[in-house]
């Protein structure tokens, strides 16, 4: 937002709590803060999704 992008939905670190956008938005913060911290796990902060995604394995956990 502070870009002055809109975000697509949003994503939780589930190691440390850092919340980034999907990788539907320009930036994808989440797969970057990934990249950066090696942190494998994401889950979806969308009212209604429970999904995790791992990022090691690429695939979604529910």
């Amino acid at each position: 937002m502070a870009l002055g992008d809109p975000w697509v939905h949003l994503r939780m670190c589930s190691t440390c709590g850092y919340i980034g956008c999907c990788d539907s938005s320009k930036n994808k913060h989440a797969t970057q803060h990934h990249r950066a911290s090696g942190h494998p796990l994401a889950r979806s902060v969308e009212p209604g999704e429970t999904w995790v995604w791992c990022y090691i394995d690429r695939v979604m956990l529910e």
